[in-house]
């Protein structure tokens, strides 16, 4: 770990702000990062206070080493000084920022065996939720904690019995009501949850309560904190601080090693009482494209805190990604899409529209080629969320090739084996664009971001990419003669699509009636 050591400003307020010279007013905490670049990948052998049986489960998942992003939290996380600040990192996707918090908040919680909910970690999908609770979920019973999942994918019912383990009544006796909600207790340690099934639990659940968490993560914070959710984030802050007494390492573990813990400020005054320590609660922050909006991050109350990121730019693609683009005719769009898939000869690719509607149309057309030899599914929040994960799952394992998307695929989700984005509708933002292409390239392997575009959209899309400093993004090359051969059957899928889309409409005013 030597030469590792990060530069650290020393504590400021997370509230005071200065102006950049563009004008725009930057938190004084963001302006001296850590830098995530200047860490190396690390051996799990050669990390500092791993717990032997999670570098076991580590292994089980395929993992011989951590990611620069995973180590440089880890030193700021578990140690000397663990936790002492809230971290906010900006880290490009595919970099490895769910296993980031993940691992030390697993090992933390580990050092004292209490069943109850300690820690909670907030997505704004469903399908990414998923994502993150199968990483939690191969690490956590290694060391005896449980995860349990809110996001509304089964009835609240079903989920209350996952969550919450009610007590044994003896017949015949009358109890108080008060009195057996008080004996509730949770069946997870660890919950991954979306917005509004938490807002639910925290609302109706009985038994369900934010009084032990100790750890809170926001993931895919600039998204969460643009969209209200029915202002779960204010009522999580107020119902978990104001009855917080939270766990940390008893004698015997950390705090024996890296001496007694000090007391804890929160909002500048000491917490205390009678020689008891009252933790505060520590909150972990991410994105790819994180907010440098004061008055949005003043929402989330940080404590003091540290910003990881990847160097000096504010939006950066990943190191591997290779970005294309293909200059087409905007009557004959879909014919230069159909050729680019082929010429890719059925590598795995995910097509991005600008809306659900295009994302049906788009792949009902598609499906019309007859002469595609590989499978083309849609995927969009129109859909159920079981076809939603029927799809990802067939997707993943190969059966699909071409998956027509909306952006709700954007964040944070993770398939092996992308090597191709295309931006069938050029993104509006360099952050969708930085959203859509971090699907591929991740980890580490190569990939290819390909937008189609028509004539008058090359200038602004070259601006847009200048945001992410790329200013390498060649023209890629459809034969004339590849888009020629389709034409025919184009025409003939027009008219089946035409055809779709009139028995859609009829069939949905039929419902009506």
């Amino acid at each position: 770990m030597e030469g590792q050591k990060s530069k650290r400003k020393s504590t400021t307020s997370s509230t005071s702000t200065s102006t950049s010279g563009s004008g725009a007013p930057v938190l004084p905490w963001m302006r001296d990062p850590i830098d995530i670049t200047t860490f190396d990948q690390c051996p799990l052998k050669l990390l500092p206070f791993l717990d032997p049986r999670l570098e076991e489960a580590l292994q089980k998942m395929g993992i011989s080493s951590l990611f620069p992003v995973q180590l440089a939290a880890w030193q700021e996380t578990i140690g000397p000084g663990s936790f002492e600040r809230d971290l906010c990192i900006n880290s490009p996707t595919g970099s490895g920022k769910t296993l980031a918090y993940a691992l030390p908040i697993v090992q933390m919680l580990s050092t004292r065996a209490v069943k109850c909910l300690r820690a909670l970690v907030v997505l704004p999908t469903r399908d990414l939720a998923l994502q993150v609770k199968d990483v939690f979920a191969a690490l956590a019973p290694a060391v005896g904690l449980s995860v349990g999942l809110a996001i509304g994918q089964s009835s609240i019912a079903d989920e209350i019995s996952q969550l919450i383990k009610k007590p044994k009544l003896e017949a015949g006796i009358c109890y108080d009501p008060e009195d057996v909600v008080q004996k509730f207790q949770s069946s997870v340690d660890i919950l991954v949850a979306t917005p509004g099934r938490l807002m639910d639990h925290i609302s109706n659940t009985k038994g369900f309560t934010l009084e032990h968490l100790s750890f809170l993560v926001v993931d895919e914070t600039d998204r969460l904190l643009r969209e209200a959710y029915q202002s779960w984030l204010p009522t999580v802050l107020q119902v978990a601080q104001c009855c917080n007494n939270n766990f940390f390492p008893s004698a015997g573990s950390y705090a024996s090693t890296f001496g007694s813990l000090r007391t804890i400020r929160r909002n500048g005054v000491e917490r205390g009482f009678k020689g008891k320590l009252y933790p505060r609660l520590v909150k972990m922050v991410l994105s790819a494209t994180l907010t440098q909006d004061p008055g949005k991050l003043a929402q989330l109350d940080l404590h003091h805190p540290l910003f990881l990121t990847t160097g000096e730019k504010r939006y950066q693609l990943p190191d591997q990604l290779k970005s294309f683009k293909v200059i087409c005719e905007s009557k004959l769009k879909p014919l230069y899409l159909v050729a680019l898939l082929q010429s890719l000869q059925g590598e795995k690719c995910i097509v991005f529209t600008s809306s659900v509607e295009s994302t049906h149309r788009l792949c009902t057309l598609l499906n019309f080629f007859d002469d595609l030899n590989f499978e083309i599914k849609e995927y969009s929040r129109l859909q159920r969320q079981s076809v939603r994960s029927k799809t990802l799952k067939a997707f993943r394992a190969g059966e699909i090739r071409v998956l027509v998307s909306s952006d709700a695929m954007t964040r944070g989700m993770d398939v092996e084996e992308v090597r191709n984005v295309i931006n069938y509708d050029m993104p509006p933002y360099i952050k969708t664009y930085i959203h859509r292409a971090g699907r591929t390239a991740r980890a580490g392997k190569s990939g290819c971001c390909f937008t189609l575009l028509h004539k008058d959209e090359v200038k602004r899309f070259k601006k847009l990419l200048q945001k992410a400093d790329n200013n390498s993004c060649p023209l890629y090359h459809i034969p004339p003669q590849s888009v020629e051969s389709h034409r025919s059957i184009y025409t003939s899928a027009l008219e089946k699509l035409k055809e779709s889309v009139e028995s859609e409409v009829h069939r949905k005013r039929k419902a009506l009636v």
